[in-house]
């Protein structure tokens, strides 16, 4: 019967991690379908920058904690087992994110989702994960190139962690990210990727921009 509850378990966590949150906030708030609109894609940064700050923070909570409910459905349900089938349960909701039954199974980079696995799961190495990828971010001012930094180190730092399925859950998660992000790459190395309008680069760009006037 266990066997038989988590497979539903993980339907489920698949089934929330397809939640298209970007989406939804536009046609229910904006009255426009965000895959027409920025880069197309579904999630924070796109939402960010076609319906604002405030729309995009709500994009990108929902996102981390339908990553973090997912997760901890194991938890909730009391289904007896070891502790690496709530990782198991994240990676649905991963491909959830990535693969939505609710868009024919297209979707977002599930960066924010990602996260929300490492909350449901472990705490620290949610706050180690934050602690590394924010100041990147702040530095480069591109969500694209900090999360293929951040994801790497995260994954090499995971092994602190002496916990074998958190390595390699982590080491799926940057194969994913990386898979994902191979347009965001071809931009980056063409100096064509969009930056956001936060952080150390952009506000050296402006200030060049604005000198060369």
């Amino acid at each position: 019967m266990s066997i038989l509850f988590y497979c539903l378990t993980f339907i489920l966590a698949y089934l929330i991690g397809s939640f298209p949150t970007g989406m939804l906030m536009g046609k229910l708030f904006f009255h426009k379908d965000i895959r027409k609109y920025g880069s197309g894609n579904i999630g924070t940064t796109n939402s960010f920058r076609v319906f604002g700050p405030v729309a995009g923070t709500i994009v990108l909570v929902i996102d981390v904690l339908k990553g973090a409910l997912a997760t901890d459905l194991p938890l909730i349900f009391h289904l007896p087992g070891p502790k690496y089938l709530l990782l198991v349960a994240g990676i649905c909701a991963i491909l959830g994110h990535t693969f939505s039954i609710f868009l024919k199974f297209k979707g977002g980079k599930a960066v924010a989702t990602s996260a929300g696995v490492f909350l449901g799961y472990n705490l620290k190495f949610f706050g180690i994960c934050a602690i590394v990828f924010l100041p990147i971010l702040f530095i480069t001012s591109y969500v694209s190139l900090s999360s293929l930094i951040s994801i790497v180190i995260i994954f090499i730092v995971s092994f602190s962690f002496h916990d074998i399925f958190l390595t390699i859950i982590s080491g799926i998660m940057m194969l994913l990210l990386f898979i994902r992000h191979k347009d965001n790459i071809k931009r980056l190395m063409h100096h064509k990727e969009n930056i956001i309008p936060f952080g150390l680069w952009y506000w050296y760009k402006k200030a060049h921009h604005q000198l060369k006037k």
